[in-house]
């Protein structure tokens, strides 16, 4: 069977690689075995700061079974794909012919492929009869999403003028009527508008005029239906707007996904969304424990914190955040989402540290102040050094000012749900957890909890669940004082 010859080739495999940093190799070659020969759907739940040799055990057994797979992927975790595992798999003598791109031939058993690149290919046929693998399941949904949308910038509505030149006027006024109604918004940290059908309706009548209609406005006027949130993305600045248009489920939008075999790699939150979102009742789901996790990470989580919407919040995490950053030799990552508040903050630790503060740049000082929203840190914090410090100014909750955040929270409602408990608790959990994975088996960090909503609200108990183990710190012991377990 492939599971005792996967079983037995990965045991060899992680001997030449030395000792392996992940308990659950032999397990996640298993089970993935196991779902393609079966061809059910399977999610088994990664840890967030689990090791990343963890990818080769689930490689290995596509590579051995030969089977018609797609494997999906981040554009950014593709590239490790193919510099590491990969790199590992052929050394180790185990090739396997393998398509990258579009129109894969039916004969390659094994498509390397990224969320658009799978859009693409279930809406042209060439998926055929393979199996989907998706690692990194907890961004899959958003990922569909974001390929599903389309927006409509200067240069479509310019586009559109060419296409229409007998209703240049018509055009002109629609553009302008829709620019006064999303600069009619006031300003929020989202630089998000929503837009009703009612202000949309105008330009849907003007471009039934046209057929054909090219991208991105046919897939704009094909979305207009209740399953999609349009919202204009502001520049009060410069006075730019771009209209955009994403589905809330995409998921529904691919029906045939979950008849074939799946399987889903990911964190534990938003994978468990993602098969309530495939409605598949029968799913294999598995937890794969947790990473290493001997050492807690000392937590700073003071007494009488403000509440992030308090006029005192911004003074507070000033006076904190400068506290914090005295004495640390490393890397320290302050992370908050509100961008007007991080701007400020941003500005006034550059006025106290000079230059060793940086906003979201990919190069920080090995000693530097880093101020990045977590969507940002998310993406870039593998290839940025490891933090000796992680900064929790607020915690990664949507707010319901993102009209697509809003959109789907009203969808919940109607279904009777809890929507913050289910929806976006988890999700923010989720965040949290990933966010502060890098202190993770690390000597010398520190994490520190700024969001008074912790202590205060009724669900506060399971963030700091989340981050468990933590050792708590009453004060900012320097380096040498700070209290160990036993101690």
């Amino acid at each position: 069977m492939l599971e005792a010859q996967v079983h037995q080739r990965l045991k060899k495999l992680l001997r030449q690689c030395g000792r392996p940093g992940w308990p659950h190799h032999l397990t996640l070659s298993r089970l993935v075995a196991r779902s393609l020969r079966r061809q059910d759907v399977t999610a088994i739940h990664i840890a967030p700061g689990s090791d990343p040799s963890w990818m080769l055990s689930l490689l290995l057994p596509l590579w051995m079974g030969r089977h018609p797979v797609a494997l999906v992927a981040s554009q950014p975790l593709l590239m490790r794909l193919r510099r590491v595992e990969l790199e590992r798999l052929a050394h180790a003598g185990l090739g396997c012919p393998l398509w990258e791109g579009a129109d894969c031939p039916a004969e390659v058993p094994i498509w390397l492929i990224d969320p658009v690149q799978l859009l693409r290919a279930w809406r042209s046929g060439g998926l055929g009869e393979r199996q989907v693998v998706v690692l990194e399941a907890e961004r899959f949904e958003q990922d569909l999403r974001s390929a599903m949308g389309c927006c409509l910038t200067a240069e479509a509505w310019e586009q559109l003028r060419r296409l229409l030149p007998h209703c240049t006027a018509e055009l002109a006024y629609e553009h302008e009527q829709l620019r006064r109604a999303v600069f009619a918004h006031p300003v929020n940290p989202q630089a998000r508008v929503a837009l009703s059908d009612a202000e949309q309706a105008p330009l849907r009548r003007l471009l039934t005029l046209a057929d054909p209609l090219p991208q991105p406005w046919r897939c704009w006027l094909e979305s207009l239906s209740p399953g999609w949130v349009s919202w204009a993305e502001t520049d009060h600045q410069l006075l730019r707007w771009t209209l955009c248009r994403q589905p809330l489920e995409p998921l529904a939008l691919l029906p045939p996904l979950p008849g074939r075999g799946l399987v889903l790699a990911g964190v534990p939150g938003p994978a468990q969304a993602l098969l309530g979102a495939l409605r598949h009742a029968k799913a294999v789901t598995v937890r794969l424990g947790d990473p290493p996790l001997q050492d807690p990470i000392p937590l700073f989580h003071p007494h009488h914190q403000p509440l992030p919407n308090s006029p005192v919040f911004a003074d507070h995490l000033l006076d904190q955040c400068r506290r914090l950053m005295l004495g640390r030799a490393g890397l320290s990552v302050v992370l908050l989402d509100d961008d007007p508040l991080r701007q400020r903050l941003t500005s006034a630790l550059a006025a106290e540290f000079g230059g060793r503060v940086c906003h979201q740049q990919p190069s920080p000082d090995g000693n530097g102040i880093l101020c990045a929203s977590w969507s940002w840190w998310l993406e870039h914090h593998a290839r940025l050094p490891s933090p000796c410090q992680v900064v929790v100014a607020a915690l990664p909750i949507a707010s319901l000012e993102d009209p697509l955040t809003a959109a789907r929270v009203r969808r919940w409602r109607l279904q009777g749900d809890d929507w913050f408990r289910s929806l976006l608790l988890p999700e923010a959990l989720a965040r949290l957890q990933r966010g502060v994975a890098p202190l993770r088996g690390q000597e010398d960090v520190r994490l520190a909890l700024l969001d008074g909503r912790v202590r205060r609200r009724s669900w506060g108990q399971l963030v700091l669940d989340a981050l468990q183990p933590t050792l708590p710190l009453r004060h900012l012991f320097p380096k040498q004082d700070i209290p160990r377990p036993g101690a």
